[in-house]
């Protein structure tokens, strides 16, 4: 039977090319129903190939009925599917739903790097497969990813990235690895902005704009933001940020396309057994208050939530599909997930909001919330 739903993830993943034979004697289960099988484990919460396998045949009449699926295809079939599908376009494939989901993108990009450990060879933990994702904080859409390899790492495969990112009035957050010139070159010259986290690895400039804020006496040099207190479960955060007024004391400001300002976040964190004081230094092309500033920069903690809920969620880490084909099909599918999910549950009241994991289990209970999620 087709259905409106249907048709559009026919529509969707009949985009990607089957290199199958195209006998049905041979290939028993078309692409677009194999992969919807998938999407929809993952939308509720399973992590394994075997797991959705059980899950679907359970549900084989809702299958049946909601997306005209007769078969529903194995374990191996699965495997098979994940393993030789271009990534690529299932990733611009899934993406694209994301955008046609979301009601608004935001403004602010995070980009951070995830590896996935059970790929590493054993005693080599660096050749694990690493994803580098850019990511809309407030939307939770993915913009791409690209795949970091053991000979390289996110700095050319970001700036490799910026030439087919949208990242025009959007502002990207990145850690300090990314605090590299030609990077806020290319972000500048594409009509975005930045503001990344600065450490050792841009030896003088941070050590300049670190003696700044240490140094620096007269108040009228710098912006203060207020601390802004966060507690949560026993933790208690206080946040202050400080920001330079101009920079024309930093000898290298020439040398960084874009810069307009340097500041300063103090996080001072309490538990019950301890508290640590640490300050963090950034650079920004952007021109905004200390205030918008903390805000942007603590936006940034939202690819990493995303990172951990992998873990948490979905036992990424431990996934043991052994091509990175599969792994970055599965990877993507997963951010689908959490997307749909955060939307769903952010649009409920107050009250009533269940945990992404619950509602992930709802989902695989209650058919109906699964067609919502999806259309």
């Amino acid at each position: 039977m087709e259905t409106e739903l249907s048709e559009m993830l026919k529509a969707r993943f009949g985009e990607i090319e089957d290199y199958r034979h195209p006998s049905p004697r041979v290939t028993k289960h078309p692409l677009w129903a194999v992969l919807t099988v998938i999407m929809c484990g993952v939308l509720s919460g399973l992590s394994r190939t075997d797991d959705i396998e059980i899950y679907a045949k359970k549900k084989a009449e809702f299958f049946r009925d909601t997306f005209g699926i007769e078969k529903i295809p194995s374990d191996s079939t699965m495997n098979r599917i994940l393993n030789m599908s271009q990534a690529e376009k299932i990733t611009a494939v899934i993406i694209g739903i994301m955008h046609e989901k979301a009601t608004e993108l935001g403004k602010i990009i995070a980009v951070d790097g995830k590896a996935i450990r059970q790929t590493a060879r054993k005693g080599s933990p660096h050749s694990a497969l690493q994803i580098l994702t850019a990511y809309m904080t407030e939307s939770a859409v993915v913009l791409g990813q690209e795949a970091i390899h053991e000979k390289t790492n996110e700095i050319p495969v970001f700036q490799e990235m910026l030439a087919y990112l949208d990242v025009k009035d959007k502002i990207i957050t990145a850690d300090a690895m990314h605090c590299q010139k030609e990077t806020c070159e290319r972000i500048i010259n594409n009509g975005g902005s930045y503001v990344l986290g600065l450490k050792e690895n841009q030896g003088s400039l941070y050590q300049d704009v670190k003696l700044f804020f240490e140094d620096t006496i007269n108040a009228d040099q710098i912006e203060n933001c207020i601390a802004k207190l966060e507690k949560n479960g026993g933790r208690i955060e206080a946040r202050s940020c400080r920001k330079a007024k101009d920079i024309d004391w930093l000898a290298q400001k020439s040398a960084w396309k874009g810069m307009t300002s340097v500041f300063a976040i103090r996080r001072v964190v309490t538990t019950k057994n301890k508290t640590t004081d640490e300050t963090s230094y950034y650079i920004t092309s952007v021109d905004a208050s200390a205030e918008r500033l903390m805000e942007i920069t603590r936006s940034h903690w939202r690819i990493e939530s995303m990172h951990w809920l992998l873990d948490v969620i979905f036992n990424e880490d431990e996934c043991k599909i052994l091509s990175e084909t599969g792994q970055k099909n599965l990877n993507i599918m997963r951010k689908l997930a959490l997307m749909l999910h955060k939307q769903y549950v952010s649009a409920l009241p107050q009250k009533t909001k269940p945990s992404l994991k619950n509602n992930m289990l709802a989902a695989l209970l209650d058919d109906s919330l699964l067609v919502t999620l999806l259309s």
